[in-house]
């Protein structure tokens, strides 16, 4: 494949998650030959599927925002506009050290909209809502002038640190699996500063957001899945599972013509003079173009050898996540004693999960798919503190579903023990959570300008485009029409 025409019109994607996918499906619309290589034996990536008790679940995303039209308009392209459908109602909950109170139903990132609200009071008491009402009264450059600011440093200098501790950090935590020290506002919260610019308070912000549909969405539109959907929260999810998009795209895929390879992995990427050559286990493959949809410190260790200007930019990884899944029998839960699930403080006691989603209380199709007394419920492990250091739960699968007994007992008050276990599942997604850390921004954006200017490359998925189903589908489109053009 060594002359100009056996490259022409060929592309090359590296990587078959859902930005891979989405990457082959645009440049064979675009009249391209697609060859699409991954690693694993499973297409998805972090939007998987696996059967517990007998029960086809996602083992990732389970729901994604509604603030954009992106997945939707997909999922009507793919054929299914009919199988959308909006979680239950009825609000999640934060497990505090002196107890579970309800999440305040409006809320960006568990920011208050208005810190006089009953359920904010309650998790906050009067001294903590004082000194979150002090935000209305605060010039608006508090928060606003620095090019970078952290979750943390934001909502501590306009609301304090009850409101830090109490909504904020098990919000952030169970989306983010990090510290809202260490992450980035303008990446987990696109347009937040902008509005308290524009309206004055950080409050007024996170109202006009939740008034224009552009909340991001509390939980469970993360690829590595976080907790339960916060009443008021803008997501929706798909009848069946959130994987049933990855096999409507894979269907998709196969109908367009596109090559599809899997347990292929990419071993080295070459610049040509023709277009980029990638081997792969004794395999050579050429194409005019490349798309490279796998995680950041892959991405930039495949290609810093043929692009110069990414030398010294390779991220760091995300945090390790670990989900536990348990079908449970018992009418215990039932009655949704924790609505959709409950987010964990940090400093809550006795507790390793970060989260816990009530499935069967969230989606009324899998309650449906259960049967009588049958419950579902997920819980998450894994957080990056302050200091960086990883805070992972238990290290076995065993002793995961010991933790995941007892936290689902305290968390959701009812007895629950092996006895109650029709089956489980230890689901790990290794450094595959996008980190929007502060830095991470500028360090993306010199990223992608290095591989614009080596020419007919570009680079997708979470980790540029920010967390969450609705900003990896805008941005991968958005990214592969630049690069058909």
């Amino acid at each position: 494949m060594g002359s100009t025409s056996a490259t022409t019109g060929t592309a090359l994607v590296l990587g078959g998650g859902i930005s891979g996918l989405l990457s082959a499906r645009g440049l064979a619309s675009a009249g391209h030959q697609v060859t699409l290589l991954d690693a694993g034996a499973e297409w998805g990536g972090c939007v998987g599927s696996h059967t517990v008790a007998g029960l086809t679940l996602d083992s990732g995303a389970e729901s994604f925002a509604t603030r954009s039209d992106a997945v939707s308009a997909l999922a009507a392209e793919l054929g299914l506009s009919a199988k959308i459908v909006p979680p239950r109602p009825g609000g999640a909950w934060v497990q505090l050290p002196d107890g579970p109170r309800e999440l305040p139903k409006t809320g960006v990132l568990g920011i208050p909209a208005n810190p006089w609200d009953p359920e904010v009071r309650r998790s906050l008491g009067l001294i903590g809502t004082l000194r979150a009402s002090l935000d209305r009264f605060l010039p608006a450059s508090v928060g606003t002038t620095a090019d970078v600011i952290s979750v943390s440093a934001l909502v501590k200098a306009r609301m304090g640190t009850r409101v830090l501790e109490r909504l904020v950090a098990p919000v952030v935590g169970g989306v983010h699996s990090a510290d809202p020290g260490m992450l980035d506002v303008d990446m987990v919260a696109p347009g937040l500063r902008e509005g308290l610019r524009r309206y004055g308070s950080l409050a007024a912000a996170v109202s006009a957001q939740r008034r224009m549909g552009a909340a991001p969405a509390a939980q469970g539109d993360t690829p590595a899945p976080a907790g339960p959907a916060k009443a008021g929260s803008a997501v929706a999810g798909l009848e069946g599972g959130m994987h049933t998009l990855i096999s409507a795209l894979v269907s998709d895929l196969r109908r367009r013509g596109v090559r599809l390879l899997p347990g292929t992995p990419a071993e080295s990427v070459i610049r040509t003079p023709e277009g980029w050559r990638v081997r792969s286990a004794g395999a050579t493959f050429d194409a005019g173009l490349l798309v490279v949809a796998v995680d950041g410190p892959a991405a930039v260790g495949l290609l810093e050898d043929a692009v110069p200007g990414l030398a010294g930019k390779r991220p760091p990884a995300g945090p390790d996540v670990k989900l536990v899944t348990l079908v449970l029998a018992g009418h215990e839960l039932d009655r949704r004693p924790r609505g959709s699930g409950v987010l964990v403080a940090p400093q809550t006691p006795g507790i390793e999960a970060k989260a816990l989603t009530h499935a069967t209380g969230k989606w009324d199709w899998l309650a449906d798919a259960a049967g009588p007394g049958r419950h579902v419920v997920r819980l998450s492990y894994g957080r990056v503190d302050g200091a960086g250091e990883q805070s992972g739960g238990p290290d076995t699968d065993e002793g995961l579903l010991a933790a995941s007994l007892r936290d689902a007992r305290a968390l959701l008050g009812v007895p629950i023990t092996k006895e109650n276990l029709l089956g489980w599942d230890v689901v790990r997604w290794r450094g595959s959570l996008p980190f929007a850390a502060v830095g991470h921004k500028a360090r993306v954006a010199e990223i992608r300008e290095a591989c614009a200017s080596a020419g007919n490359l570009a680079v997708v998925g979470g980790w540029v485009a920010g967390n969450g189903l609705a900003a990896v589908v805008s941005d991968t489109n958005e990214q592969i029409r630049a690069l058909a053009r």
